[in-house]
């Protein structure tokens, strides 16, 4: 591609489901390439399938995209809504003697295919149509049209990741273009699709190679230039098979009810199958600039969400608070009580999460994660105790309890750092470890055995909460 060229990208989901984690990486690498190059991404709803195609898939689709960050040009086509054109252009090939009638009942179809099987050959159309002259169709039978595909020779796709790839004529056979109701087929659909929003580079998955090679003979027989092709590996599971829910093979919508972060998505999408260099965290101004087709690979990707898992930590801790904190209201309404959190999140709590942030971040890897650590915010006295929680509210514990409520409640400022000092100098004089103190004041203040740190709990609580749950736990 020249300098003086955009490229023209496309992202093109059948709506039969949500948009799945491979679709989302092929949307991604759309996206990067188009954006990186000042160019363009279309979308195109592949919704010919009518008994498979829904609104709500359609609508699943745009809302993943939207909440990964991934933008598209112009208005989303529907490909439905241009069934018309495909069949034009399949007269076009017709006239022009590049396709033909073909009046194969089903009866002589399956004949033609269970000889195949018979002599162990691969299952082609025979080509019984292929030269016949069309008066002697049979009357009353309304034939499909099949592209008159070349019998010799080879059709070759240069190929960014697969390299160049080499098809016998001979294995191809002649497709339906146009079935006997009028309707077109998929590999007829795309190519004038794809021709007619002017796209110059196709990325999809490997699995779609087979159909290139079509695509290519009839871009080539319409005299049309062929996009710059590349086609994706396959995402395999951790262990090399191929990826099932238990690997990660989930909609979009499921890693954002999990809880990981759009950013961090992205990140870890782009490198299912592409690299540059060692680089494994990078952020998306650094993949649009860094993106190109030369970087993606040819062998199968693996998902680990252990890897999503730990890079989704690092984003949540680099995030700055007040962002997080709007990342985590938008994330409420997607999870299991959460919108019932977010209904009690007025103004005083949204300051309390505020200056809670640095606390929760620290340890979560997940929005799930920090929307438990932030559940002690939440809770109303007297706290439900778990189990664990239970336990350190012993005998020894109600005593450390009393004691501490007493160097809490003589704290002239209530900070972390003076409230950590007071009650170290009173572990010290006690000779006990801090933990004899800690650990009953964390199951007082959060009803759990595990909190962000216990100080960094006590002031973000408040002096009049803080010491009124303690109060609570105390006889």
């Amino acid at each position: 591609m020249s300098s003086a060229e955009s490229p023209v990208t496309r992202f093109a989901p059948s709506p039969t489901g949500f948009l799945h984690i491979g679709g989302a990486r092929t949307a991604l690498f759309n996206w990067a390439y188009a954006k990186g190059h000042k160019g363009k991404m279309l979308l195109r709803i592949e919704d010919t399938d009518r008994e498979r195609s829904n609104e709500a898939a359609t609508a699943a689709i745009l809302d993943g995209l939207t909440w990964l960050g991934l933008t598209w040009d112009g208005e989303a086509v529907s490909q439905y809504s241009r069934m018309q054109r495909h069949a034009e252009v399949a007269h076009e090939l017709l006239k022009a003697g590049r396709a033909y009638h073909c009046y194969c009942s089903p009866e002589e179809l399956t004949a033609m295919r269970e000889k195949a099987e018979a002599e162990k050959r691969p299952i082609r159309y025979d080509g019984t149509w292929r030269d016949r002259d069309p008066s002697t169709a049979p009357a009353g039978v309304k034939p499909v049209i099949r592209f008159k595909s070349p019998q010799e020779g080879e059709t070759v796709i240069n190929d960014h990741a697969q390299g160049r790839v080499v098809i016998p004529n001979k294995d191809l056979d002649d497709l339906i273009i146009l079935r006997s109701d009028g309707n077109p087929t998929y590999n007829l659909s795309v190519v004038v699709d794809d021709h007619d929003m002017g796209v110059t580079h196709i990325i999809r998955g490997v699995d779609h190679l087979t159909n290139a090679a079509r695509q290519t003979q009839i871009y080539m027989a319409m005299g049309w230039a062929v996009p710059e092709m590349t086609h994706v590996p396959l995402i395999h599971g951790p262990d090399g098979a191929k990826l099932s829910k238990r690997h990660g093979a989930l909609g979009v919508e499921a890693y954002r009810a999990m809880g990981y972060l759009p950013a961090a998505l992205r990140n870890y999408l782009a490198r299912l199958g592409w690299s540059h260099g060692d680089d494994e965290i990078f952020s998306t101004e650094e993949l649009v600039r860094w993106f190109d087709l030369d970087g993606i690979g040819k062998s199968a990707a693996r998902f680990d969400f252990a890897k999503l898992e730990n890079l989704n930590g690092h984003y949540i801790r680099q995030t700055p608070d007040a962002e997080l904190l709007n990342i985590f209201i938008d994330f409420l309404p997607h999870v299991e009580d959460g919108p019932e959190l977010l209904a009690r999140i007025d103004v005083a709590k949204r300051a309390q999460l505020l200056a809670a942030m640095p606390g929760l971040k620290d340890r979560a890897k997940t929005l799930v994660e920090l929307k438990a650590n932030a559940a002690y915010l939440f809770v109303a006295r007297p706290l439900p105790m778990d189990d664990k929680a239970k336990a350190l509210l012993n005998d020894e514990g109600k005593a450390a309890l009393r004691a501490v409520h007493v160097v809490l409640a003589a704290c002239p400022t209530w900070s972390a750092s003076e409230m950590e000092t007071a009650v170290k100098s009173h572990a010290e004089a006690a000779g006990l470890k801090l933990g004899k103190f800690a650990q009953p004041l964390r199951a007082a203040l959060t009803g759990t055995s595990t909190s962000p740190g216990i100080f960094d709990v006590l002031q973000v609580l408040g002096r009049e909460e803080a010491l009124g749950r303690i109060a609570d736990q105390m006889s």
